[in-house]
């Protein structure tokens, strides 16, 4: 089980860490790569980048160093969040293709959310 949680921990991380510094430190590109982006400030998209790029340190560092380990599953929570506030966006928006990826994440989030909280309280 440990195992799995670090495996998803990871690739959960690397995806938030590359789509948040997209959209936190090159602006431009994430405007050419994401429709959405073009209707909304830089400042709104640089923010959820910053975001993003918290969430994924908090999915790995807090457990990795075993300072607090807590926050791992609080960061879950908080990217699990943020998957259910994306797919709502998106279905507002009728972007379609994007739903799919989000509640993937959104479960692979909650799937770390729950077994790091088991494993803490074991």
């Amino acid at each position: 089980m440990n195992i799995a949680l670090w495996v998803a921990q990871g690739l959960l991380a690397a995806m938030f860490l590359m789509a948040g510094s997209t959209k936190a430190l090159t602006y431009e590109k994430a405007k050419a790569s994401m429709p959405w982006v073009k209707d909304y400030s830089t400042g709104f998209v640089k923010f959820i980048g910053w975001a993003e790029i918290l969430g994924a340190l908090g999915l790995v560092l807090p457990a990795a160093f075993g300072i607090v380990p807590i926050l791992t599953p609080v960061a879950a929570i908080g990217i699990a969040l943020i998957m259910l506030f994306a797919t709502v966006f998106h279905a507002r928006r009728k972007e379609n293709q994007a739903i799919g990826m989000n509640v993937i994440m959104l479960l692979v989030a909650a799937f770390i959310v729950v077994g790091r909280l088991a494993i803490e309280t074991l």
